[in-house]
Order: structure tokens, then sequence, then C-alpha cells
């Protein structure tokens, strides 16, 4: 069997036959999933999952005004500032995120 490859947003249609498939699957109730070749994934798995290095976001322009001096300092650590004020961001939203509920509204 040879691979087939497609440019992202040129896909095939999809025929008659793969729609009454897939109309089919998405009405079976979960109970009648077999699971049984799918290891459970347990506690320790994802104490030693890492994110996809594949897997990179979406990136959005933006146009945002930051101090002088923050820039200055940003830029006086070499190349790559905007990287890291995407990574000094991104580090604030995960610490929030973990945060409970009650905590994060308190840090407003």
């Amino acid at each position: 069997m040879s691979m087939v490859r497609h440019k992202q947003g040129e896909l095939p249609p999809l025929t008659d036959g793969q729609r009454a498939e897939l109309k089919a699957l998405s009405e079976m109730p979960d109970s009648d999933i077999d699971y049984s070749a799918i290891p459970p994934l347990t506690e320790k798995f994802w104490q030693n999952a890492v994110p996809n290095p594949f897997c990179k976001p979406v990136e959005t322009a933006a146009s945002v005004r930051i101090d002088s001096d923050v820039i200055a300092w940003l830029e006086s650590q070499g190349k790559g500032y905007q990287t890291r004020v995407n990574a000094i961001l991104r580090d604030a939203m995960l610490r929030e995120r973990c945060m409970a509920p009650n905590e994060a509204e308190r840090s407003r």
C-alpha cells in the first residue's frame, strides 16, 4: 500500500461510503467501542508525558504597547526577543491556569 499525500486544505471530497462509515461511527455508543487493544493510561503515563515536539501553536501577529525599558532589556539579551516575550507570557498563562480558580481571581 502506498501513502497518499495531499496538501493541507486540498483534501478530496468524501465518498458516499466514507460518509456512511463516519455517520455510523458517530452514532455508535461508547459502550460498543472495543478498547481491548489500547492499554489504560495510568497516572504514571501522565507523569512521564511530554508535549508533542512537532505540534506548534498557531501564531497571531499582535501590536502591543510595551515600555521602552522592557523592550531594551529583552533586546539586550540577544537575538529572538519576540520569542522571549512569548515564552514569558506563556509561562504566566500556564502558572495562572494551574492556580485554583479562587487564587487566580485574587491575583487580579
